[in-house]
């Protein structure tokens, strides 16, 4: 299960790069504060899309453990990534303020 999660995380990425570079490839000259602002997009789609993968991964074995303390630990541990996936793209935009106040922009 391993694996699929790794593929699957891969072809999102790859997904994204091919959706996103073009319009990348259209801004004359990126400045600080732009490529701060499209890392920080990207950053919160790759987390949200993750964390909305996981709730559903978690939901489906919770609702399919019949029972199974085995099914349900590895349940609750996929809605708890979910979340924490969930809270750290909602802190993101106070990240990016934090990286902001670092570099000076």
């Amino acid at each position: 299960m391993r694996h699929r999660s790794r593929v699957l995380t891969a072809l999102l990425a790859a997904v994204a790069l091919v959706i996103i570079t073009p319009a990348a490839a259209a801004a004359a000259t990126p400045t600080l504060d732009g490529v701060i602002d499209s890392l920080r997009l990207w950053v919160v789609g790759l987390l949200a899309g993750l964390a909305t993968l996981f709730l559903t991964i978690g939901g489906v074995r919770y609702m399919t453990a019949g029972g199974d303390p085995g099914q349900i630990e590895r349940a609750k541990s996929a809605l708890r990534s979910a979340a924490i996936g969930y809270a750290l793209a909602a802190l993101s935009p106070v990240i990016v303020a934090i990286l902001r106040s670092v570099v000076g922009s």
